[in-house]
């Protein structure tokens, strides 16, 4: 299994920025696909994008459509989140997953996700 840390979180103005990134361990990055998921205070973890272990393949939830992108840098073992336009409801503790199966996991309980980072807080303020 690999290693996650994520960062980038922070306090930030509706309609602003901020971009999330997942450093990954391990020399077998390119095998793993890899996702983002949150948990707003209350509410049951969600999943908000994945792209595959190429790169070539993304996935997003339909409230984040058009205003986040993940991408990967498997030259740094890193997969990032850049969020724009956001919200108040973008509110939530935010998780980076690794999955070892060449496919786009949704599903938060998913025996598929082989590994979980620590997550990192982005608070959204109006």
């Amino acid at each position: 299994q690999v290693q996650l840390v994520e960062s980038g979180g922070g306090l930030v103005q509706a309609g602003g920025s901020l971009r999330l990134s997942c450093a990954a361990s391990g020399r077998t990055f390119r095998d793993y696909a890899m996702g983002w998921f949150r948990q707003a205070p209350g509410k049951e973890r969600e999943f908000v994008a994945a792209i595959t272990g190429s790169g070539d393949n993304t996935f997003y939830t339909d409230s984040v459509k058009g205003r986040f992108t993940i991408s990967r840098d498997s030259a740094k073992n890193t997969v990032h989140l850049q969020m724009n336009s956001l919200k108040p409801e973008d509110t939530a503790v935010y998780y980076c997953t690794a999955t070892a199966a060449p496919v786009l996991v949704v599903n938060p309980s998913s025996a598929e996700i082989g590994s979980w980072g620590q997550g990192t807080q982005v608070t959204v303020f109006s």
